[in-house]
């Protein structure tokens, strides 16, 4: 057994690691996500996964609900830290499987990975607490500056293989619709269907004048550019071809959108190696969210915006993608989707801060098969679809998604955190306020 899979045991039993085996360990992860671009591109199957927020005994919840690494493929959307009693054991445990499996799990960046949020909502303190000094914070912030900012998944298929037998008799859907969403809960056990009429091959709509201005293509008549490129970019091939295999890519991010974000590329300019700013593009990324508004409103929040359905749609189809998958707001049910599933919250912290009571989620993508994963693509707005459901369905089609939603781990499993100690500027102002009144 290597030190790395003796770390991997001990933080699975919830037991720190020495201080220098942090430093080692911190120094192998910057090495390998330095490697990483500002949007990782997953392939499918994929289980994405919302906030952790240092609750670790959830984490373990997590992975016996969804698979242990490597066995699963996880996408965590960030903060893994603050809030909670454990959020060291969680994300150097976390950080150790990504060092060890660096292709079975993929960790962005949350608002919370940031100096200024964790001296103020608990990691910081807990460092010092467990540590005796700052220093793992500073090598776990340093950290936080490599973490990517996004992440595409792609190949995901368009239809889900039930769980479990289904009972045609007692569905009112026809035979021939398709699986499209599939609640289980933590046990398994299939709570609840969702299906959508399967496509007809010859009846996509090419009608782009409800999304984006009629482009001028009196030059190429017959044919549209075709240059082949990664999903989310400009260079992309054409379009056409079978509507089985016409399933968008899905993007992760932590909070949303950004209003000086148009497309994935400007994503990947983005110098992300510093301090989560106040303001701009990656600020926007990390603390925006989706509200019932037109357009993009201000957000209680005092960073990132507010955006709507409107905003969804535009920025979905301008990449070609199918769902936009985010965390960052807690969500009783565990998951909740808007906009006509054009964007899903996960929250995969159950009884979020020990006192909330709500459920978490998990959501897994299945890979598809029927063309190897490979979608093509159109260059501009030649050939695409008006990216709207409706009686044509589009080009590009939504994934089929498998919720797991589990419950917060059984309290007997938990265990005790450590007392944190009293202050010593309680005791002074205690003494302060005692002479006071003594002497007036």
């Amino acid at each position: 057994m290597s030190d790395l899979d003796r770390a991997i045991a001990q933080l699975r039993a919830c037991r720190l690691i020495p201080e220098a085996q942090v430093r080692e360990l911190c120094y192998k992860a910057r090495e390998l996500l330095i490697e990483e671009g500002n949007v990782v591109n997953v392939d499918a199957p994929v289980t994405i996964c919302g906030d952790i927020h240092g609750q670790f005994h959830d984490l373990m919840e997590l992975f016996r609900v969804g698979g242990d690494v490597p066995d699963t493929n996880y996408l965590f959307m960030g903060d893994f830290v603050d809030r909670g009693f454990y959020s060291l054991e969680s994300f150097l445990l976390l950080l150790c499987l990504k060092v060890r499996y660096p292709d079975r799990i993929t960790l962005i960046r949350g608002n919370h990975e940031s100096r200024q949020i964790t001296t103020v909502y608990g990691f910081y303190d807990e460092c010092i607490r467990k540590y005796g000094s700052a220093n793992v914070w500073r090598y776990c912030c340093e950290v936080f500056d490599y973490l990517a900012l996004g992440a595409l998944v792609l190949g995901a298929s368009s239809e889900l293989e039930p769980s479990g037998p289904v009972d045609t008799t007692q569905s009112s859907m026809p035979i021939d619709d398709a699986l499209e969403i599939e609640i289980l809960n933590s046990k398994g056990e299939v709570t609840m269907n969702s299906y959508r009429s399967r496509p007809q091959s010859s009846s996509a709509s090419t009608d782009t004048r409800a999304i984006s201005p009629p482009r001028d293509i009196s030059t190429t008549p017959n044919q549209a550019p075709i240059r082949p490129g990664a999903a989310g970019t400009g260079a992309s091939g054409d379009s056409g071809g079978s509507l089985s295999s016409r399933t968008g890519a899905v993007l992760c991010v932590h909070g949303g959108l950004s209003p000086v974000i148009d497309t994935v590329d400007k994503i990947r300019l983005i110098d992300r190696k510093q301090e989560v700013p106040h303001e701009g593009a990656m600020c926007d990324l990390l603390w925006s969210d989706p509200d019932e508004i037109d357009g993009w409103g201000l957000s209680p929040r005092g960073a990132g915006f507010l955006f709507g359905g409107d905003i969804v749609k535009r920025f979905n189809y301008r990449n070609d993608l199918s769902l936009v998958a985010r965390a960052h707001q807690l969500v009783m049910e565990g998951y909740k989707e808007m906009f006509d599933g054009g964007i899903v919250t996960v929250w995969s912290a159950p009884n979020y801060c020990y006192r909330c009571g709500n459920v978490a989620a998990i959501l897994e993508l299945g890979e598809d098969t029927s063309n190897g994963g490979t979608v093509a693509r159109s260059n501009g707005d030649y050939g695409r679809s008006n990216g709207l459901l409706g009686p044509n369905r589009p080009a590009v089609r939504s994934p089929g998604r498998r919720y797991r939603v589990f419950e917060a781990a059984a309290q007997d499993t938990r265990g005790m955190p450590a007392k944190k100690p009293v202050a010593d500027y309680f005791l002074v102002r205690i003494s302060i306020d005692t002479y006071r009144r003594r002497t007036y």
